[in-house]
């Protein structure tokens, strides 16, 4: 792609490295293919072909217009399109200067820049986020009469609010036996809050298996979600923090690795590298910790899996597996996962239309109410044609997101090998899921869920795969 950037312009680091990633394009197109909101919209503005056109004009002239940005927020940031792109367009790096732009460059209506900094200042601090929730659990009754933004969010709220967990506090976890790995485990902050039980599942697993696990002073919220709100001195103060903890535990001990259970935050942890590379106080330091970081799966693949006989059933057996965008995509881990579950009697499911995003995709549910439920929609509808007797993933988003609109059991994967190697029955396993099943079963069909139709502004859009006939072209 050509660019007219000017010398003063390509002085900003940002900007020369944007102009970078924009000349790399070659306008083929195959990016379209496999964009959720191109298939889903079919507009050339919601591709990320057209979105990188946009994005070298709003760079260019510095003027940011409004339908700029609504084309600018739709973007999911699944990251698909790169895994798609013949050229090694880095979209991710394009798309994150282009939300940082915006965010300095275009004021927002009032009610949508507030909604952005609340999300940003409540979901980064757990205390702040858990209190927020056990608030809206009361009002939770009264989600129909709200906005739709609002809406979508009191939607998403937990029935209850757990307990924090003992385990948030600062500690040590000694491997069972011969201590092999030495790991520092990202606290993070929304999934402590919705889903406590995945960081017990994760340190159970990690040090029956020989892992000694160390929650770090000072570690916390990766940045991720304040990130691609655009909101990067928040994003980056994150960052340093949690380089700064683990930093000092590296050099105060042996640290072999950074893991992390949440693939979202995964990507983004393995980008510090990249995301402080202009600051020389933590250039090195940044690219060194973006180095140990894995995520949990690449770990206990390392470390092997000792699984116990009588766990997996014929009743629990079929697990359709989605793969986090942020875990396929953002961090290029496809088979690892799948093998874990396989090695310990589970049998992995691939989804139609796995490459699709479910709609998560950090605030986009909240933010994109209408284009995240058809996506949602579609993806159950392609998980329920596997016939799975549950559903496993990485990300907690991906969790919250498919649970609200499905009863079959969401967990994470960490917890189905946990179980499987000694642990404790996944939250969502004990919670009556077999009758929840059932009803399921008799409610909503296939065939109902294939004809049901789905709304986004004026636009229809194109049907799962599994719910298409053989005949018909697909759209991906």
């Amino acid at each position: 792609m050509r660019t007219d950037f000017t010398p003063e312009q390509l002085a900003d680091p940002d900007v020369a490295q944007s102009e970078k990633v924009l000349r790399t394009c070659t306008h083929c197109g195959f990016c379209t293919a496999t964009c959720p909101t191109y298939v889903l919209l079919g507009d050339e503005l919601d591709s990320p072909r057209g979105r990188i056109y946009l994005i070298k004009d709003m760079l260019a002239t510095g003027k940011v217009t409004a339908d700029t940005v609504k084309h600018i927020d739709r973007c999911l940031s699944c990251l698909a399109c790169m895994t798609t792109c013949p050229s090694g367009v880095h979209y991710m790096h394009l798309i994150d200067h282009a939300r940082r732009w915006i965010e300095s460059h275009y004021r927002r209506p009032s009610v949508e820049r507030g909604l952005r900094r609340v999300l940003g200042t409540v979901l980064s601090r757990p205390w702040l986020f858990r209190l927020a929730l056990r608030c809206a659990v009361a009002f939770k009754p009264f989600e129909r009469y709200l906005p739709e933004q609002l809406g979508a969010l009191f939607a998403l709220t937990p029935a209850s609010v757990p307990a924090a967990s003992p385990i948030d506090r600062l500690q040590v976890f000694p491997a069972k036996g011969d201590r092999r790995m030495r790991a520092a485990l990202l606290p993070g902050c929304a999934q402590r809050v919705l889903a406590p039980e995945i960081n017990e599942a994760t340190i159970r697993l990690l040090t029956r298996h020989g892992c000694e696990v160390v929650m770090a002073k000072g570690s916390g919220c990766c940045g991720a979600l304040v990130h691609h709100l655009g909101q990067e001195t928040a994003a980056l103060d994150l960052a340093r923090a949690n380089i700064d903890a683990w930093e000092r535990e590296r050099l105060a001990s042996r640290l072999d690795a950074i893991v992390i259970n949440a693939s979202g935050c995964g990507t983004t942890v393995k980008d510090y590298g990249f995301m402080l590379r202009e600051d020389p106080a933590y250039a090195k330091k940044a690219a060194r910790i973006a180095a140990l970081a894995c995520d949990v799966t690449e770990i206990i693949e390392a470390l092997g899996l000792r699984p116990i006989p009588g766990v997996v059933t014929e009743q629990n057996r079929r697990v359709a597996y989605h793969s986090a965008c942020s875990m396929q995509h953002g961090q290029g881990i496809h088979a690892g996962p799948k093998k874990l579950l396989e090695m310990v009697g589970f049998e992995p499911l691939d989804v139609p239309e796995g490459h699709l995003c479910c709609g998560s995709a950090g605030t986009y549910n909240i933010l994109q109410p209408k284009i995240a439920a058809a996506l949602r929609d579609r993806k159950l509808a392609n998980i329920a044609a596997t016939h799975p007797d549950l559903v496993a993933t990485g990300n907690i988003g991906c969790i919250t997101q498919l649970a609200a609109g499905s009863p079959m059991p969401i967990v994470h994967t960490v917890e189905l090998l946990d179980w499987a190697t000694g642990g404790l029955e996944p939250k969502a396993l004990r919670s009556g899921h077999r009758e929840r099943r059932r009803k399921y079963a008799e409610n909503r069909s296939d065939s109902e869920r294939a004809t049901k139709p789905i709304n986004v502004g004026s636009i229809q859009p194109v049907p799962p795969v599994s719910n298409r006939s053989p005949a018909a072209p697909s759209s991906t």
